[in-house]
């Protein structure tokens, strides 16, 4: 398991789901509650693994129930990217689990919420390195035992590199690049992950954040290090645009000498390659080993787990659990089956020895490495340092100033939320609309046809009831929740009143420049073009093909017309990934195809021009086959005899489409355009999976500018509600603003 959030849900949507996966569950629990007097104590595990240490983890849990007979344990299995988000979602709501497993680093965000318990009279600590346990500490209070540690190292393709102790420092890895293949890289990671990088930081006197929390990653020893891996990117060490998958693939295909990596890689590399894993080595001759971050897994107690059954002997089997996982039989199951390393220093079982040198290396590299920071901060430096890489990587100007940027953009994620403020003003603003609400409902009732109509109407609201309650629990249940929010500032449950202050920090870019990178009227200037760009491009190549299409009879037209809607009929986010991949600057087809013809191959995502033409075509392949479908529609509508009578009169084809086409299917196209408006408006999967907002934020629309406020800048959930509130309010003004326009051509 990564030590990172990975997240694929905007901002926009986020309240709808929360709200209407709340509905589902209350309603489940209705109709499905268990009983309180179960006869047999039960406790419940989340976790996040997959592969085998999912399946070591099970293993291990058959061996806790094989001694404790007489206990259920139920184990529940959640993604990745959505764990911590159900966490906080549901322990406070006491639906939680009793016991679940997670990174240490998180430790702070799950005190801050009030989500978990201390281990109280633990005993166990001289199984444990001391600095495990700290990290997992609370003023005194122990709130992890931890379980595995996780670190990176050196994997090695032992047929390209045969002797992998002579790789005495990255400096000799970077010299195989005289006597390797041109196609194969003496090194691949992800150089522009901050993860990765952590370890050469460290190296040259850096660090990504400091003990105070302060952003780290600046000044000479970060300028010396993006140099470094600029320099290496730039004469065929190190891979261009670096990404978890890409790196994976040129080291098992062997395209790649050395790789870094974390334990969670060799499962998937292939069995047919020869390869070796080694501690990380110094960065230069005669230095220390790299330090790279250590995360430690830990089993933490949840608070509340079960509203109204959390009792002593579950939490006692709770903590029992967490022990035999942390450092008995289940400690050795999950370093033998699921190829985990574990924290515990023995295993306390009669024969501790595991037989899987891959365990002692990565123990050997988590000995040299550095536990990641347990500050609040910490989580928010991903964003501002990874961009900030990637612009220096691509050599977009000087390392300093890429490093300048990102110490503005933590400055800006970390600043204090605003001051609360006195509900007052909103509460009489409320007081009056309902009153004048309720002197317009008094008014109609008076009216005896309006009573009239009302009674006659009867009969026709049981046949609407079921809609209406599905529209308020569905639509407007959650732009209410989101409109509330928007209101309110703090994370977790800690939410305080500050009425329209999260509104002026937006429309104000917080004191900054209105137009800056980032700021809401730039993100809003770059949305609307992102909007017309791409319903220009849908109506063209839509209406073009169609009128091809509507000329082709017999099989040939339908194996065309299904041809042509497969980019619809394939799922968006499928899409998107591939076509980032097209645009890759070393691999990507598009720039084969640029090479064939002998044009220089061009860095997508290094100029805005380049990478929102690269979103562009994509959304422009996504969105052509329903405009080509409803023009398809509208054609099939137009009488023939229109056409003969045009020819009769010597109308050529150009003046039939000018005056008998285009007029007549203005009608259908109206609402498809307007639909098409506010679907592009919030196209999320797009922009977030092939540009990223590359480079430099600048090809962020507001759906996505949203979304990472929200999840991955401080959590700041009334920050992004007021975003999602201003794009609803511009989609609703938009829309009504088309009115008069829609109107018109269906007349």
């Amino acid at each position: 398991m990564r030590p990172r959030d990975a997240s694929m849900l905007h901002c926009a949507f986020s309240l709808s789901c929360v709200w209407k996966l709340t509905c589902v569950a209350l309603c489940t629990a209705v109709l499905s509650a268990p009983s309180f007097a179960a006869a047999e104590p039960k406790i419940t595990l989340w976790h996040a693994y997959t592969g085998a240490e999912q399946q070591g983890l099970s293993r291990a849990i058959e061996a806790f129930r094989s001694q404790h007979p007489d206990l259920s344990v139920e184990v529940l299995t959640l993604p990745f990217g959505a764990y911590s988000s159900k966490l906080e979602a549901a322990i406070p709501a006491g639906r939680g689990p009793d016991l679940f497993i997670d990174a240490h680093e998180r430790l702070p965000i799950y005190l801050e919420r009030h989500l978990i318990d201390p281990f109280t009279s633990f005993e166990q600590e001289a199984a444990f390195e001391p600095r495990q346990l700290d990290v997992l500490r609370d003023q005194g209070a122990l709130y992890g035992i931890p379980l595995s540690v996780k670190s990176a190292a050196l994997y090695v393709n032992t047929t390209l590199v045969p002797d992998p102790s002579a790789l005495s420092s990255f400096d000799a890895i970077a010299r195989l690049r005289a006597s390797l293949p041109a196609s194969v890289y003496p090194l691949a990671f992800q150089a522009d992950d901050p993860y990765y990088l952590a370890g050469f930081l460290h190296a040259n006197e850096a660090q990504l954040i400091d003990e105070r929390g302060e952003y780290g990653f600046s000044g000479g020893g970060a300028e010396r290090t993006l140099a470094l891996l600029r320099h290496w990117s730039q004469t065929g060490v190190l891979p261009e645009e670096p990404s978890a998958d890409l790196i994976k693939r040129l080291f098992a295909s062997g395209h790649a000498a050395t790789m870094v990596g974390g334990p969670w890689l060799a499962p998937d590399l292939p069995r047919s390659l020869s390869w070796r894993v080694i501690p990380l080595p110094p960065l230069h001759e005669g230095g220390a080993p790299l330090e790279p971050f250590v995360t430690i897994e830990a089993a933490y107690l949840a608070r509340h787990a079960r509203q109204g059954q959390v009792t002593p002997e579950r939490d006692r089997w709770a903590r029992e659990l967490a022990l035999f996982l942390a450092r008995g039989k289940g400690a050795l199951v999950r370093a033998e089956i699921g190829g985990q390393v574990v924290a515990a220093r023995t295993l306390s079982v009669p024969d501790d020895n595991i037989a899987n040198p891959l365990i002692e290396v990565f123990r050997t590299a988590a000995s040299h490495g550095r536990p990641m920071s347990i500050h609040p901060h910490m989580r928010r430096v991903w964003e501002p340092a990874q961009r900030a890489a990637k612009k220096a990587l691509r050599g977009e100007g000087e390392v300093g100033n890429a490093l300048s940027e990102g110490r503005r953009r933590f400055d800006d994620a970390v600043r204090p939320m605003p001051e609360p403020a006195s509900p007052t003003p909103l509460l009489l603003v409320i007081g009056v609309l309902l009153l004048i609400a309720a002197v317009k409902l008094v008014r109609q009732a008076s009216d005896p046809i309006f009573r009239a109509r009302v009674r006659a109407s009867v009969p026709a609201y049981a046949y609407v009831t079921h809609a209406l309650i599905a529209v308020v629990l569905l639509v407007i249940g959650p732009l209410t929740i989101g409109a509330v929010t928007s209101f309110f500032a703090g994370k977790g449950r800690d939410l305080y009143y500050v009425g329209l202050a999260n509104y002026v920090d937006i429309l104000t870019a917080r004191g900054g420049d209105l137009f800056a990178s980032g700021s809401f009227w730039f993100v809003l200037l770059v949305t609307m073009l992102w909007t017309v760009c791409n319903l220009v491009a849908h109506i063209m190549l839509g209406v073009t093909l169609a009128l091809l299409l509507v000329r082709v009879t017999g099989r040939t037209s339908r194996f065309y017309r299904v041809l042509l809607i497969l980019p619809w009929a394939v799922p968006s986010y499928v899409t998107a990934l591939a076509w980032k991949g097209m645009f890759h600057r070393q691999f990507g087809a598009i720039n084969a195809l640029l090479d064939a013809f002998g044009v220089e191959s061009i860095n997508w995502f290094a100029q805005f021009s380049t990478a929102f033409a690269a979103n562009l075509s994509t959304n422009a392949w996504l969105g052509f086959p329903f405009m080509m479908v409803v023009t398809l529609g509208a054609l099939t509508s137009i009488p023939r005899e229109l056409y003969e009578a045009a020819s009769v009169d010597g109308a050529t084809a150009s003046q039939q489409l000018r005056f008998i086409t285009l007029p007549m299917i203005r009608p259908v196209l109206a609402p498809a355009v307007a639909m098409g408006a506010v679907w592009t408006f919030n196209m999320f999967n797009v922009i977030f999976l092939v540009s990223g907002g590359e480079p430099d934020g600048t090809t962020e629309v507001l759906v996505s500018e949203a979304y990472r406020w929200a999840f991955t800048r401080s959590s700041q959930y009334g920050y992004a509600a007021a975003y999602a509130v201003l794009i609803f309010g511009i989609l609703v003004i938009g829309t009504r603003m088309m009115n008069p326009w829609l109107e018109e051509k269906k007349a």
